[in-house]
């Protein structure tokens, strides 16, 4: 150990006794753990919208739904990438001594791909339910879906972080 501990390098001091490197190490594993959970529902949603251009039912789509569609296939391309990036950004840096830049880039990377994620999730669920039902009210149980998902994703977390630390 270098003595050096990040909360003398204008990190903030949560009473871990780590050097900048040591803390670097560990949310890079929290992150990538967080990542394998986001990603495998991702490529699994990602997979699945990949297949519906191939089924009969597509043709029968009005150009609303069709639209809707390249709009869910593209969002969910771009949240694949973003979730995938942190582990190609990782193996391209690795060994050049910026673990703790690259921990910073990679958690910006998966915070954009779960924005993208829940961007596809909405639209996708915009699109199944338009599909299922042509009833008034799927706009509204998109609405409540996704206002349910921002509580789940951004509210609670950052609410937390508010209540219950200076940052």
């Amino acid at each position: 150990m270098s003595g050096e501990h990040s909360a003398g390098r204008g990190g903030s001091d949560d009473g871990r006794d780590e050097t900048e490197d040591e803390r670097a190490d560990r949310k890079w594993g929290e992150l990538i753990q967080e990542v394998r959970v986001a990603q495998t529902g991702v490529q699994i949603l990602f997979g699945f919208l990949l297949t519906v251009v191939f089924t009969p039912h597509y043709q029968r789509l009005g150009s609303t739904d069709h639209t809707i569609y390249i709009v869910t296939v593209v969002l969910g391309a771009c949240a694949t990438g973003a979730l995938i990036g942190p582990v190609s950004f990782h193996r391209i840096v690795s060994g050049r001594r910026i673990k703790p830049q690259a921990v910073r880039w990679a958690s910006r990377l998966t915070f954009v791909g779960l924005v993208l994620l829940l961007a596809t999730m909405t639209s996708a669920l915009l699109l199944v339910l338009r599909v299922a039902t042509h009833d008034a009210y799927v706009p509204w149980l998109v609405a409540g879906v996704l206002l349910w998902y921002l509580v789940c994703w951004y509210g609670l977390p950052f609410w937390a972080r508010y209540r219950h630390t200076g940052d």
